[in-house]
Protein backbone atom coordinates (compact mmCIF):
# COMPACT_ATOMS: atom_id res chain seq x y z
CA UNK A 1 0.00 0.00 0.00
CA UNK A 2 1.21 3.57 -0.78
CA UNK A 3 2.72 5.69 2.32
CA UNK A 4 0.71 8.68 3.42
CA UNK A 5 1.10 11.86 1.06
CA UNK A 6 3.79 13.79 1.81
CA UNK A 7 2.79 17.50 2.37
CA UNK A 8 4.15 20.66 0.41
CA UNK A 9 5.56 22.82 2.50
CA UNK A 10 5.37 26.72 1.87
CA UNK A 11 7.86 29.17 3.73
CA UNK A 12 6.68 32.63 4.07
CA UNK A 13 10.52 33.43 3.89
CA UNK A 14 10.55 37.24 4.69
CA UNK A 15 8.81 35.93 8.36
CA UNK A 16 11.31 33.40 8.72
CA UNK A 17 14.52 35.56 8.53
CA UNK A 18 13.11 38.30 10.62
CA UNK A 19 12.55 36.31 13.35
CA UNK A 20 15.91 34.29 12.82
CA UNK A 21 17.84 37.90 12.63
CA UNK A 22 15.97 38.94 16.13
CA UNK A 23 16.31 35.42 17.67
CA UNK A 24 19.73 34.68 17.07
CA UNK A 25 22.43 37.07 18.70
CA UNK A 26 24.40 39.48 15.92
CA UNK A 27 27.20 38.48 16.69
CA UNK A 28 27.40 35.54 15.00
CA UNK A 29 29.30 37.07 11.64
CA UNK A 30 31.25 35.79 8.45
CA UNK A 31 35.08 35.48 8.92
CA UNK A 32 34.80 39.11 6.93
CA UNK A 33 32.57 40.29 10.27
CA UNK A 34 29.81 40.26 8.15
CA UNK A 35 26.58 39.55 10.22
CA UNK A 36 25.35 36.29 9.51
CA UNK A 37 22.96 35.89 12.45
CA UNK A 38 19.67 36.05 9.94
CA UNK A 39 21.19 33.62 7.20
CA UNK A 40 22.16 30.36 10.00
CA UNK A 41 18.96 31.30 11.87
CA UNK A 42 16.89 30.95 9.13
CA UNK A 43 19.38 27.55 7.45
CA UNK A 44 18.69 25.86 11.06
CA UNK A 45 14.79 26.52 10.63
CA UNK A 46 14.82 24.94 7.39
CA UNK A 47 16.56 21.87 8.57
CA UNK A 48 14.33 21.47 11.61
CA UNK A 49 11.26 21.82 9.10
CA UNK A 50 12.28 19.19 6.68
CA UNK A 51 13.56 16.62 9.64
CA UNK A 52 10.00 17.49 11.82
CA UNK A 53 7.67 18.08 8.81
CA UNK A 54 9.13 15.67 6.30
CA UNK A 55 7.77 17.13 3.23
CA UNK A 56 8.18 15.61 -0.36
CA UNK A 57 7.95 19.30 -1.98
CA UNK A 58 9.33 23.14 -0.43
CA UNK A 59 8.91 26.78 -1.83
CA UNK A 60 10.48 29.60 -0.02
CA UNK A 61 8.17 32.36 -0.81
CA UNK A 62 9.14 35.87 -1.92
CA UNK A 63 8.15 39.52 -1.51
CA UNK A 64 8.48 40.95 -4.91
CA UNK A 65 6.57 43.64 -3.68
CA UNK A 66 6.05 44.34 0.28
CA UNK A 67 3.57 47.02 -0.37
CA UNK A 68 1.56 46.34 -3.77
CA UNK A 69 -0.01 49.01 -5.85
CA UNK A 70 -3.37 47.42 -5.40
CA UNK A 71 -3.26 47.40 -1.74
CA UNK A 72 -1.80 51.24 -1.39
CA UNK A 73 -4.38 52.46 -4.09
CA UNK A 74 -7.20 50.64 -1.84
CA UNK A 75 -6.10 51.66 1.34
CA UNK A 76 -3.19 54.53 1.35
CA UNK A 77 -2.38 53.79 5.14
CA UNK A 78 -1.66 49.95 3.99
CA UNK A 79 2.03 49.92 5.88
CA UNK A 80 2.82 53.08 5.44
CA UNK A 81 4.13 53.28 8.37
CA UNK A 82 7.00 50.87 7.85
CA UNK A 83 8.15 53.03 4.87
CA UNK A 84 11.23 54.61 5.09
CA UNK A 85 11.69 58.19 4.80
CA UNK A 86 14.10 60.33 2.23
CA UNK A 87 16.65 61.20 5.11
CA UNK A 88 15.08 58.47 7.77
CA UNK A 89 11.91 57.69 9.81
CA UNK A 90 8.64 56.72 8.49
CA UNK A 91 5.89 58.36 6.23
CA UNK A 92 2.52 57.77 7.45
CA UNK A 93 1.00 58.59 3.95
CA UNK A 94 3.31 57.27 1.34
CA UNK A 95 3.83 56.12 -2.28
CA UNK A 96 4.15 52.57 -3.80
CA UNK A 97 7.77 51.93 -4.27
CA UNK A 98 9.82 53.17 -1.48
CA UNK A 99 11.46 49.95 0.30
CA UNK A 100 10.25 49.03 4.04
CA UNK A 101 12.05 49.84 7.13
CA UNK A 102 15.17 46.69 7.22
CA UNK A 103 17.79 46.52 9.87
CA UNK A 104 20.86 47.35 8.35
CA UNK A 105 22.28 44.44 9.52
CA UNK A 106 20.00 42.00 7.67
CA UNK A 107 19.63 43.59 4.10
CA UNK A 108 22.60 42.47 3.13
CA UNK A 109 21.93 38.88 4.53
CA UNK A 110 19.01 38.27 2.33
CA UNK A 111 20.74 38.00 -0.75
CA UNK A 112 22.83 35.45 1.08
CA UNK A 113 19.85 33.22 2.52
CA UNK A 114 18.10 33.22 -1.70
CA UNK A 115 22.37 31.79 -2.52
CA UNK A 116 22.17 29.35 -0.08
CA UNK A 117 18.58 28.35 -1.55
CA UNK A 118 19.78 27.86 -4.86
CA UNK A 119 22.38 25.93 -4.44
CA UNK A 120 20.64 23.26 -2.16
CA UNK A 121 18.03 22.96 -4.74
CA UNK A 122 15.29 24.02 -2.16
CA UNK A 123 12.57 26.35 -4.90
CA UNK A 124 11.55 29.92 -4.25
CA UNK A 125 8.82 31.37 -5.88
CA UNK A 126 8.00 35.45 -6.42
CA UNK A 127 4.84 37.23 -7.81
CA UNK A 128 5.51 40.74 -9.62
CA UNK A 129 3.39 43.39 -7.86
CA UNK A 130 2.43 41.25 -5.09
CA UNK A 131 3.43 39.72 -1.56
CA UNK A 132 4.83 36.22 0.07
CA UNK A 133 1.53 36.07 1.00
CA UNK A 134 -0.44 36.44 -1.91
CA UNK A 135 2.34 33.87 -3.56
CA UNK A 136 1.03 31.43 -0.74
CA UNK A 137 -2.34 31.92 -1.32
CA UNK A 138 -1.75 30.91 -5.07
CA UNK A 139 -0.49 28.19 -4.67
CA UNK A 140 -2.52 26.77 -1.89
CA UNK A 141 -5.51 27.70 -4.56
CA UNK A 142 -3.83 25.58 -7.06
CA UNK A 143 -2.65 22.67 -5.24
CA UNK A 144 -4.65 19.31 -6.20
CA UNK A 145 -2.87 16.60 -5.00
CA UNK A 146 -0.59 17.03 -1.52
CA UNK A 147 -1.70 18.46 1.74
CA UNK A 148 -0.38 21.91 2.00
CA UNK A 149 1.30 23.79 5.23
CA UNK A 150 2.66 26.95 5.15
CA UNK A 151 4.94 27.81 7.77
CA UNK A 152 4.73 31.29 9.24
CA UNK A 153 4.65 34.04 12.40
CA UNK A 154 1.70 36.08 10.43
CA UNK A 155 -1.48 35.46 11.52
CA UNK A 156 -2.91 37.00 8.41
CA UNK A 157 -2.50 33.56 6.55
CA UNK A 158 -4.55 31.93 8.87
CA UNK A 159 -6.94 32.34 6.11
CA UNK A 160 -5.90 29.81 3.73
CA UNK A 161 -6.56 26.90 6.37
CA UNK A 162 -9.28 24.67 4.54
CA UNK A 163 -10.17 20.71 4.64
CA UNK A 164 -10.63 20.29 0.70
CA UNK A 165 -10.01 19.86 -1.82
CA UNK A 166 -6.66 19.22 -0.23
CA UNK A 167 -5.52 19.87 3.37
CA UNK A 168 -4.19 23.56 3.91
CA UNK A 169 -2.88 24.14 7.86
CA UNK A 170 -0.99 26.54 9.08
CA UNK A 171 2.72 26.43 11.31
CA UNK A 172 1.96 28.82 13.07
CA UNK A 173 5.56 30.18 14.54
CA UNK A 174 4.82 33.68 16.43
CA UNK A 175 6.52 31.77 19.50
CA UNK A 176 9.36 30.46 17.62
CA UNK A 177 9.85 27.30 15.90
CA UNK A 178 10.19 25.28 18.82
CA UNK A 179 6.69 26.35 20.61
CA UNK A 180 5.00 25.67 16.57
CA UNK A 181 1.35 25.61 16.45
CA UNK A 182 -0.71 23.63 13.89
CA UNK A 183 -3.77 25.65 13.00
CA UNK A 184 -6.79 24.20 10.56
CA UNK A 185 -10.10 25.02 10.46
CA UNK A 186 -11.19 24.02 13.94
CA UNK A 187 -8.59 25.60 15.81
CA UNK A 188 -8.91 28.37 14.05
CA UNK A 189 -12.81 28.33 14.81
CA UNK A 190 -12.19 27.81 18.72
CA UNK A 191 -9.12 29.79 19.13
CA UNK A 192 -10.87 33.25 17.47
CA UNK A 193 -14.89 32.67 17.88
CA UNK A 194 -15.37 32.17 13.49
CA UNK A 195 -17.52 29.50 12.09
CA UNK A 196 -15.33 26.09 11.28
CA UNK A 197 -16.90 25.46 7.88
CA UNK A 198 -15.10 28.83 6.46
CA UNK A 199 -12.75 29.10 9.31
CA UNK A 200 -10.25 30.56 7.12
CA UNK A 201 -12.07 32.88 5.03
CA UNK A 202 -13.61 33.99 8.37
CA UNK A 203 -10.93 34.96 10.15
CA UNK A 204 -10.37 37.20 7.04
CA UNK A 205 -13.46 38.83 7.52
CA UNK A 206 -12.86 39.47 11.46
CA UNK A 207 -9.24 40.89 10.49
CA UNK A 208 -11.29 43.68 7.92
CA UNK A 209 -13.47 44.34 10.98
CA UNK A 210 -11.38 44.67 14.14
CA UNK A 211 -8.34 46.18 12.26
CA UNK A 212 -4.90 45.44 12.30
CA UNK A 213 -2.44 48.54 13.14
CA UNK A 214 0.53 46.55 12.38
CA UNK A 215 -0.69 46.28 8.55
CA UNK A 216 -1.93 49.76 9.25
CA UNK A 217 -5.65 48.54 8.87
CA UNK A 218 -7.70 51.03 10.92
CA UNK A 219 -10.94 48.05 11.29
CA UNK A 220 -14.52 49.69 12.00
CA UNK A 221 -14.10 52.09 14.97
CA UNK A 222 -16.02 50.74 18.12
CA UNK A 223 -15.65 46.80 16.64
CA UNK A 224 -13.41 44.53 18.71
CA UNK A 225 -12.57 41.31 18.21
CA UNK A 226 -15.10 39.26 20.03
CA UNK A 227 -17.90 41.65 18.69
CA UNK A 228 -16.49 41.10 14.61
CA UNK A 229 -16.18 37.13 15.68
CA UNK A 230 -19.93 37.06 16.57
CA UNK A 231 -20.81 39.17 13.21
CA UNK A 232 -19.16 36.89 10.65
CA UNK A 233 -20.94 33.93 12.94
CA UNK A 234 -23.80 35.14 11.80
CA UNK A 235 -23.84 36.04 8.06
CA UNK A 236 -22.37 33.30 5.46
CA UNK A 237 -20.71 35.83 3.79
CA UNK A 238 -18.92 39.37 3.38
CA UNK A 239 -20.99 40.51 1.01
CA UNK A 240 -23.99 39.13 2.83
CA UNK A 241 -22.75 41.43 5.96
CA UNK A 242 -22.02 44.29 3.89
CA UNK A 243 -25.95 44.08 2.01
CA UNK A 244 -27.38 43.77 5.86
CA UNK A 245 -25.70 47.19 7.08
CA UNK A 246 -28.48 48.85 4.67
CA UNK A 247 -31.11 46.75 5.17
CA UNK A 248 -32.73 47.85 8.60
CA UNK A 249 -35.47 44.77 8.21
CA UNK A 250 -32.38 42.68 8.58
CA UNK A 251 -32.65 41.93 12.78
CA UNK A 252 -29.36 40.46 12.93
CA UNK A 253 -27.43 43.86 13.28
CA UNK A 254 -28.51 45.63 16.02
CA UNK A 255 -29.26 49.45 15.58
CA UNK A 256 -25.41 50.76 17.53
CA UNK A 257 -23.83 47.93 15.24
CA UNK A 258 -25.31 49.03 12.61
CA UNK A 259 -24.26 52.80 12.85
CA UNK A 260 -20.85 51.80 13.34
CA UNK A 261 -20.68 49.73 10.30
CA UNK A 262 -22.40 52.03 8.11
CA UNK A 263 -19.86 55.23 9.67
CA UNK A 264 -16.79 52.99 8.37
CA UNK A 265 -19.27 52.24 4.66
CA UNK A 266 -16.17 53.74 2.68
CA UNK A 267 -13.62 51.36 4.67
CA UNK A 268 -15.93 48.52 4.23
CA UNK A 269 -16.01 48.81 0.40
CA UNK A 270 -12.59 49.11 -0.05
CA UNK A 271 -10.98 46.64 2.37
CA UNK A 272 -11.67 43.21 1.25
CA UNK A 273 -8.74 43.02 -1.44
CA UNK A 274 -6.35 44.80 0.98
CA UNK A 275 -6.83 41.74 3.48
CA UNK A 276 -7.52 38.60 1.21
CA UNK A 277 -4.54 37.16 -0.20
CA UNK A 278 -4.79 36.64 -4.22
CA UNK A 279 -5.64 33.52 -5.45
CA UNK A 280 -4.76 34.23 -9.06
CA UNK A 281 -0.91 36.13 -8.52
CA UNK A 282 1.58 35.77 -11.67
CA UNK A 283 3.50 33.12 -9.27
CA UNK A 284 7.05 32.14 -11.05
CA UNK A 285 9.09 29.34 -9.51
CA UNK A 286 12.66 29.45 -10.38
CA UNK A 287 12.91 25.72 -10.25
CA UNK A 288 10.56 22.35 -9.49
CA UNK A 289 9.67 22.24 -5.89
CA UNK A 290 10.70 18.70 -5.45
CA UNK A 291 12.97 18.35 -2.54
CA UNK A 292 16.69 16.85 -3.48
CA UNK A 293 18.14 14.17 -1.35
CA UNK A 294 21.09 16.01 -1.54
CA UNK A 295 22.34 19.57 -3.00
CA UNK A 296 22.16 20.28 -6.40
CA UNK A 297 25.33 22.31 -6.38
CA UNK A 298 27.35 21.13 -3.36
CA UNK A 299 30.64 22.77 -4.69
CA UNK A 300 29.02 26.22 -4.61
CA UNK A 301 27.21 25.67 -1.27
CA UNK A 302 30.48 24.69 0.58
CA UNK A 303 31.58 27.93 -0.93
CA UNK A 304 29.02 29.95 0.87
CA UNK A 305 29.28 28.23 4.06
CA UNK A 306 33.28 28.58 4.05
CA UNK A 307 32.73 32.25 2.45
CA UNK A 308 30.27 33.25 5.31
CA UNK A 309 31.21 31.24 8.10
CA UNK A 310 27.75 29.10 7.88
CA UNK A 311 29.48 25.55 9.23
CA UNK A 312 26.90 23.82 11.37
CA UNK A 313 24.10 25.29 9.76
CA UNK A 314 24.49 24.42 6.19
CA UNK A 315 25.49 20.56 7.64
CA UNK A 316 22.61 20.80 9.43
CA UNK A 317 21.01 21.63 6.10
CA UNK A 318 22.43 19.23 4.16
CA UNK A 319 22.03 16.13 6.83
CA UNK A 320 18.23 17.28 6.59
CA UNK A 321 18.07 17.06 2.82
CA UNK A 322 19.67 13.56 2.88
CA UNK A 323 17.22 12.77 5.32
CA UNK A 324 14.28 13.47 3.81
CA UNK A 325 15.12 11.63 0.75
CA UNK A 326 15.83 8.64 2.96
CA UNK A 327 12.04 8.99 3.79
CA UNK A 328 10.85 9.05 0.28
Amino acid sequence: MPGPTRPLLLLDSASLYFRAFYGVPESITAPDGTPVNAVRGFCDMVARLLTDRRPGRLVACLDLDWRPAFRVQALPSYKAHRVVAPGGGTLETAPVGIPEQVPDALAPQVPVILDVLAAAGLATAGAEGHEADDVIGTLCAAEKVDPVEVVSGDRDLMQVVRDEPTSVRLVYVGRGLAKAEILGPPEVATKYGVPRARAGEAYAELAMLRGDPSDGLPGVPGIGAKTAATLVGRFGSWEELRAAIADRADTRLAPPVRGKLAAAAPYLAVVEPVVRVALEAPVQLDRADAVPDQPVDPERLQELSQRWGLGGSVDRLVTALGAAGATR
